[in-house]
């Protein structure tokens, strides 16, 4: 979901940014846990070259989602040698399930993608959408002053899949 303009937000040195389950406070820190749910990509030639290796590097890990791949190929010297610019987007700013953003003064986007079925994800996407009626119905002074959190994830919870493909991807 979209709540503010997010392009203020962007890093205008990076060639392919992407929103993350799990921000570790470095924008280019490869350990960072992207999620697809979220980016950003300036059409050049490194892009270009990096979805196609993307594309193909299902075949060297046949039977992972592209969100599984992207963890692994992001190690791969092949991408430091096109020179891509890969940035982490702090979930401060784009926060999912995963890893909500903390001030609603700050989101600009939040997404689901870490959630397992549509009927929970219809479900949490509709209770944040209330968490931010809520927000925005709030006085101005409240709205700056508010420690109001999101009262999500309730049906999506970090599941048994995830935690072993962040196992896997740590090995």
């Amino acid at each position: 979901m979209w709540f503010r303009d997010p392009f203020p937000r962007f890093y205008l040195d990076a060639d392919f940014q992407i929103a993350c389950d799990h921000f570790l406070g470095n924008s280019s820190d490869i350990q960072n846990r992207p999620n697809g749910g979220f980016n950003y990509v300036k059409s050049n030639n490194r892009t270009i070259e990096f979805y196609k290796f993307w594309y193909s590097s299902r075949e060297t890990y046949p039977g992972y989602h592209d969100q599984d791949v992207l963890n692994f190929i992001k190690f791969d010297p092949f991408i430091e040698d096109l020179g891509l610019k890969m940035r982490f987007l702090d979930t401060a700013f784009f926060g999912g399930l995963c890893e909500p953003s903390k001030d609603l003064n700050l989101v600009c986007t939040m997404h689901a993608n870490c959630c397992y079925g549509l009927d929970s994800k219809l479900h949490d996407l509709r209770i944040m959408l209330q968490d931010w009626k809520t927000f925005l119905s709030l006085p101005p002074a409240l709205k700056r002053s508010s420690s109001m959190l999101w009262t999500v994830p309730q049906n999506c919870r970090l599941g048994k899949h995830m935690r072993i493909v962040c196992l896997n991807l740590t090995i």
